[in-house]
């Protein structure tokens, strides 16, 4: 018998489909810096952000630029090779995989971007750059550019970023400016010190991310550090430096859900690891001999496993009718993402629970993917308003983001 073919090796003979090359030399990344990673996990989860040394060997080894164009300085990976990647990453700090998901997302907006800033932020420094795209802010217009005040929250990976990006209502004197589709809403980028970060990331998961909120006020951008929120609905437009046709919006979702479906594929490694070793209090048996375990057990690794799949496929989709998917190609991706967020948590839910008290202490890793995978899983892309949406869309209606 082959190792990892007996008791304890079907989840390794599982994993044994075939990948690319590609997504092999990107796997063989993530476990190079492993060990910093985890050596590390902690202390990040007390400072609530990652230290120095993790930013480092995720810089060094390319991470944060892997989902942005080369000619911007980046690796533009396959996004079924990106996936992976931050599923990868997650299985071993669901933290440090967040960070890399949202740093992806953001890095999106480098096709969107004027290619003279572009490069300015993503070839010519190599900090992240995060922040938020949610419209919590007002860009009075200006010559040149917009004057930017407000506040905004979920500034992962801040810690280590250069740059934030911040979603604002454009106002004309302080009125609303509309267009055809509605309000004028902008991305605008701002140096880092040019914004207060405020001390408020006390939460159950995802602790080492460090999303703090962050405030601006009265601050100038100009023009061509700035995307309009609306061309983000299409694929960027064609140029020798973009890096995928696809748009933002059905790019984004798959950071986050790679991480939920990463932090789940370690959830099962780790419960797998303690069934066989645990006997419950007054039992004369481990975890595994359970007839309920061994239920729970298959059905969360049928639900990960299929979860997988699914993933996979809409990144097939994104990446085949990037150009001209529009509302179809939305309405699969966004069912994937919150799908598999919602499967992924039932999971790890599932065993989280048969752990028995095993999983209640903080030295356990089920209770750390329980926490990180849940706080991952209230991200608005892979809220199940998702797929509320998609089914008014497939019954006949529009395709909206909430009601």
């Amino acid at each position: 018998m082959e190792p990892n073919q007996g008791r304890g090796g079907i989840l390794a003979l599982l994993d044994r489909k075939p990948v690319s090359d590609r997504t092999a030399e990107w796997l063989a990344r993530v476990d190079r810096i492993a060990p910093v990673v985890e050596k590390w996990r902690e202390e990040g989860e007390r400072r609530r952000s990652s230290p120095v040394a993790v930013f480092e060997a995720l810089q060094d080894g390319g991470f944060h630029r892997m989902l942005v164009a080369r000619d911007l300085g980046g690796s533009q990976v396959p996004l079924e090779t990106g996936s992976e990647v931050l599923q990868a990453l997650a299985r071993h700090d669901p933290a440090v995989a967040w960070q890399m998901a949202v740093q992806a997302a953001i890095g999106r907006l480098s096709d969107y971007l004027p290619e003279q800033a572009a490069r300015e932020l993503f070839r010519d420094q190599d900090a992240l750059v995060v922040g938020s795209v949610n419209p919590t802010g007002q860009a009075e217009a200006v010559d040149g550019g917009y004057r930017l005040s407000g506040r905004w929250g979920f500034a992962s990976g801040s810690a280590h970023a250069a740059w934030l990006v911040c979603a604002a209502r454009v106002t004309v004197d302080g009125t609303p400016r509309t267009t055809e589709h509605g309000p004028d809403i902008r991305m605008l980028f701002v140096p880092r010190t040019a914004v207060r970060m405020l001390d408020n990331w006390h939460t159950l998961g995802l602790r080492g991310t460090g999303s703090e909120d962050y405030e601006i006020d009265g601050v100038f951008v100009g023009e061509e550090y700035t995307v309009s929120q609306r061309d983000m609905f299409s694929a960027p437009p064609d140029r020798p430096s973009r890096g995928y046709g696809i748009s933002y919006y059905d790019f984004g979702l798959f950071g986050s859900s790679s991480t939920v479906l990463g932090t789940a594929r370690a959830a099962l490694r780790e419960f797998q690891r303690l069934a066989t070793v645990k006997k419950p209090m007054a039992g004369t048996s481990t975890l595994a001999a359970s007839h309920t375990v061994q239920d729970r057990f298959a059905r969360a690794e049928a639900q990960v496993r299929a979860s997988r799949l699914l993933l996979a496929d809409a990144a097939w989709h994104a990446e085949q009718f990037g150009e001209v998917g529009a509302e179809p190609l939305s309405a699969t991706v966004r069912l994937a993402a919150a799908t598999v967020a919602e499967h992924c948590c039932e999971a790890i839910s599932s065993l989280f629970t048969v752990a028995g008290t095993s999983s209640l202490y903080a030295s356990s890793m089920l209770e750390r993917y329980f926490r990180d995978a849940h706080s991952a899983a209230k991200h608005i892309t892979l809220s199940p308003t998702n797929i509320e949406m998609v089914g008014q869309y497939l019954l006949g209606g529009g395709l909206s983001m909430r009601r």
